[in-house]
């Protein structure tokens, strides 16, 4: 299997389709063993989805450490992205830290856990609201100079914040979650990365797995955050009026002779020439489903139709229960 690249922002061409590694570690349910990971992102490599994302918060650190396992002999395959400034105090509760120092001391410890030399694309995961984007994006501009990362990019962060990043150092590229599902960035992010010549990193491209059509309600139990109140499309009504928009969407799939999954996964990719996606998984199966999407090419007719199923607004619940961390 072939995946065809991309290019975002600054010239840095990746798979269009890539792999979240996220779940593998926390968050979706239990963490799983290091020889499963590994297998997993190895043969996602063998299929040609080399786009990698992880973060420093992801464990924390443990997804670092996985991935970095996993690139031994390896690395030259790899775009390698992580992510900065989500902190996780010993309590649990977590922190955004911008501030210059930081961005530093970040920088190193990931390279460490990582094994690399070099970041292929490193994000400010959050905006820190204490710190002007401009010192955190100048510290992260040092870094390239010093040969630490190779690209720059933000996460959930708004048009304003954007511009204002991209005049202190170009950004490649925006992460930030886009799916059938979820469509605010539109707006005001979209465009101004359009202008801007900034790509998309689509993250949750699968709706948090409900567009997939096989999660069910709350999640998979222990562990999976989905069920809490955190993620309000999970629990009750919600849930239940969001299946039926699934449903929807799974009859356009079918007859395309596709998943649902892929269908999801072909929408964002149609939407821009610019955006890639990363869905996350543990398992190898599903990382070949996903991959499967780059051989779907939607007709206007089929765009059509999942617009008329799930017009914009149309999901229950925000995507997260707290959403003053995101568009900063």
């Amino acid at each position: 299997m072939s995946i065809p690249t991309r290019q975002l922002g600054q010239g840095l061409e990746v798979a269009e389709i890539g792999l979240g590694c996220m779940g593998m570690s926390q968050f979706y349910g239990q963490p799983v063993d290091d020889a499963d990971g590994i297998a997993t992102i190895r043969g996602a490599l063998d299929l040609g989805v080399t786009f990698l994302d992880t973060a420093d918060m992801y464990g924390p650190f443990t997804n670092e450490r996985l991935v970095g396992k996993a690139l031994v002999g390896r690395r030259e395959e790899v775009v390698l992205a992580t992510k900065f400034g989500n902190v996780r105090n010993d309590d649990g509760s977590r922190r955004i830290d911008g501030s210059p120092a930081y961005v530093r001391k970040a920088c190193d410890d990931s390279l460490q856990r990582l094994g690399v030399e070099v970041i292929d694309l490193y994000y400010c995961h959050r905006r820190d609201r204490t710190v002007p984007i401009e010192d955190t994006v100048g510290a992260m501009a040092e870094l390239v100079e010093a040969g630490k990362v190779r690209h720059l990019g933000l996460s959930e962060m708004s048009g304003e914040t954007i511009r204002a990043a991209h005049a202190v150092h170009p950004i490649t590229a925006v992460q930030s979650e886009y799916s059938i599902f979820t469509r605010d960035i539109e707006d005001e992010v979209l465009p101004t990365m359009a202008e801007l010549g900034i790509g998309l990193v689509a993250y949750s491209p699968l709706g948090r797995g409900l567009l997939t059509g096989t999660l069910p309600k709350g999640g998979k139990g222990e562990g999976d955050t989905r069920g809490s109140a955190y993620f309000p499309r999970f629990a009750g009504e919600a849930y239940d009026a969001n299946q039926v928009l699934v449903g929807k969407l799974t009859e356009i799939a079918s007859a395309r002779g596709i998943t649902p999954a892929q269908l999801a996964l072909a929408w964002v990719l149609a939407k821009g020439r610019s955006y890639t996606v990363i869905p996350g998984t543990t398992k190898l199966s599903r990382v070949e489903e996903n991959a499967g999407a780059a051989d779907v090419t939607l007709t206007a007719d089929d765009l059509a139709a999942i617009e008329v199923a799930v017009p914009a607004g149309a999901v229950a619940g925000d995507r997260y229960g707290d959403m003053s961390s995101v568009n900063g």
